[in-house]
Formats: C-alpha cells, sequence, structure tokens
C-alpha cells in the first residue's frame, strides 16, 4: 500500500534554479552548461496525452531506475546518452546539490544534450491499444495489414513498427513507415526501425525469463556528433505495456503493471480526454504505485523502497 511518507514524498513539479529547457508530460528539463542536460522524472502521470493533477507516489523514481537498469542491460548495443545518475558527481552547484537533493536523489541523470528523432519508434508484440482499435476499423496497423480474424491480445509472428509523430501538445498520431521516412529521412527511419526492434527483442527475452510479457513500447533516439544515441526512458511502465506472463489469455484487455490501471478507471468515465484530467481516487493511485514498484522489483530483484 502507499504509505504516508510516499505520499508526503511525490513530486509534481521541480523548481531548480537552473536554466528550464522543457517541462514533459513527466519530466522536468534543465540545461548544464552548453552540451549537458538534466533529466528530473516527475511523479507526474500523463493518460491519454493528459497530465494528471495527481501525482503518484514513488512512479518517477521507477521510471528513473528502471531506464537505468536497461541502460545498463543494452550498454553494447548502440551510443546512450547517460553521463551519471550520481547526483554528487554531475558537476552542478553547490547550492543546487544541497538545496535540492531530495528532488534529485534517485529520480534524476545527467545526459549528453542530443537532437532528438521527431518521430516516436513505437514497437508492437501484440495486438492491443490503438493498435487493437484500427485494426478493428481498418484491418491494419500503421501501414501493416494484418491476418483476418485476429483476436484483441494476440501475439504478431513477428513485432511490427509502428512509428507516430511526436507531438508537443495533444495527441501523437500513428502513422506509416513511409511518413516516417518523409520525416526524419530514409536512412534514419530505416535505422530507428532497426534497433527499435531489436531492443524490444532483447527486452523482452529478458523479460520473459522474470515472467512478463512485454506487450508493447515506445524508444527515443537522438543525434549526437552524427551518431544515433538511445535517450529518455526504456521499457517503463509510461513507455510500455507489462503484462504478468501466467496470467495471459487472448480475447480480452490483460492485467498489467503499467500506467493501463488509470487508463481503464478513465475509460469509465465521461471524461472527453481533454485537460484538465480528472482527480484519481486514493485506491487508484493506490494500485498504480504498487504496480510500478512491483514489476521494477521482477526486472530487477530489488526493492525500490529500500535501494534508494
Amino acid at each position: 500500500m502507499v504509505s504516508d511518507l510516499d505520499r508526503s514524498e511525490a513530486i509534481l513539479e521541480t523548481h531548480l534554479p537552473l536554466p528550464r529547457v522543457a517541462v514533459g508530460k513527466v519530466r522536468d528539463i534543465y540545461g548544464v552548461g552548453a552540451d549537458k542536460l538534466l533529466i528530473v522524472t516527475t511523479d507526474r502521470l500523463s493518460a491519454f496525452d493528459v497530465v494528471m493533477p495527481d501525482p503518484i507516489p514513488m512512479k518517477g523514481k521507477v521510471l528513473n531506475q528502471i531506464t537505468l537498469f536497461w541502460l545498463e542491460h543494452f550498454k553494447d548495443i548502440l551510443p546512450q546518452h547517460l553521463i551519471t545518475a550520481d547526483v554528487d558527481a554531475m558537476g552542478l552547484p553547490k547550492d543546487v546539490v544541497a538545496n535540492f537533493r531530495h528532488e534529485l536523489t534517485g529520480r534524476s541523470v545527467l545526459v549528453k544534450r542530443a537532437e532528438p528523432l521527431a518521430i516516436e519508434c513505437v514497437v508492437r508484440g501484440y495486438i492491443t491499444g490503438s493498435g487493437w482499435k484500427d485494426y478493428l476499423k481498418t484491418g491494419k496497423v500503421c501501414g501493416h495489414t494484418l491476418l483476418p480474424g485476429m483476436q484483441q491480445c494476440q501475439k504478431f509472428q513477428e513485432p511490427i513498427f509502428t512509428p507516430s509523430t511526436k507531438a508537443k501538445t495533444g495527441h501523437d498520431i500513428n502513422i506509416d513507415f513511409s511518413e516516417a521516412i518523409r520525416i526524419v529521412g530514409k536512412d534514419i527511419a530505416q535505422q530507428a526501425k532497426e534497433l527499435s526492434i531489436l531492443l524490444y527483442k532483447k527486452g523482452q527475452e529478458y523479460a520473459a525469463s522474470k515472467g512478463i510479457i512485454i506487450a508493447d513500447t515506445k524508444f527515443e533516439f537522438g543525434i549526437h556528433d552524427g551518431k544515433m544515441m538511445l535517450i529518455d526512458e526504456i521499457l517503463t511502465p509510461d513507455s510500455s505495456r507489462f503484462w504478468p506472463a501466467t496470467l495471459y489469455e487472448t480475447g480480452h484487455d490483460q492485467p498489467s503493471f503499467d500506467k493501463q490501471i488509470v487508463r481503464n478507471y478513465l475509460e469509465t468515465l465521461s471524461w472527453d480526454k481533454r485537460p484538465p484530467g480528472p482527480e484519481l481516487p486514493s485506491d487508484i493511485i493506490e494500485k498504480t504505485t504498487e504496480a510500478y514498484c512491483e514489476i521494477f522489483k521482477r526486472l530487477s530483484g530489488k526493492n525500490i523502497r529500500t535501494n534508494l
């Protein structure tokens, strides 16, 4: 259950005395010199591209620590933007470290500044979410023509690359590969596709050994010194759907270790999926926190509450 301490430490927004570069749906990003960024992962939760008014305690730390776990797992595959997650090794002004250690510890990383690709690199191993909705309407998902008669949450024979636009506000839009080529160029699009599928397969292979199905995910890549670099979050409960393998069966939605708990609750409301988001009941907040903490424990073998 979510403790009173968890609730009191939940962070909805940060206000560090550093140049603020961007405020994402979940992350606050600050400039550190000309070539580095400080990324702080808050406890904000975005559903249907709308940030909810209530933070999810421990969420930011879970996202940050899972990303660090996968960065280590994938370190030999391609360059990464991570410099350090050690607050005392970031070279930040002493007053920032002294006054904001609580906001930074466990939920921040210092990274190389890269130029992000203008597409989201989505890989689907199972037909669910918006992909399932598109299939019911058209028989396709992002330009991929699928076999007739597929069931909800059925596994594809091979993972498919289904990119989307990267909207600064509002909803990302699913696109086909030809549109991705138009946006970022043929060579970059092909490289992003191949890397995304490779990372998904390797991540899914590891997760399967822990009794977890990664149904789909999105990766972010950037260009740094002319080379493709892995950036942002990786295989987290925000960017992926995690299902317990022991409970998996086709034909319906699956139990999940991710923010699908919130999405499912929101689908029961008359809310039009436009800002502002509705307040979340305490039981939904608690279930979501526990799901995030559980997936970290299953992947890493560590308890997030006692290892930071």
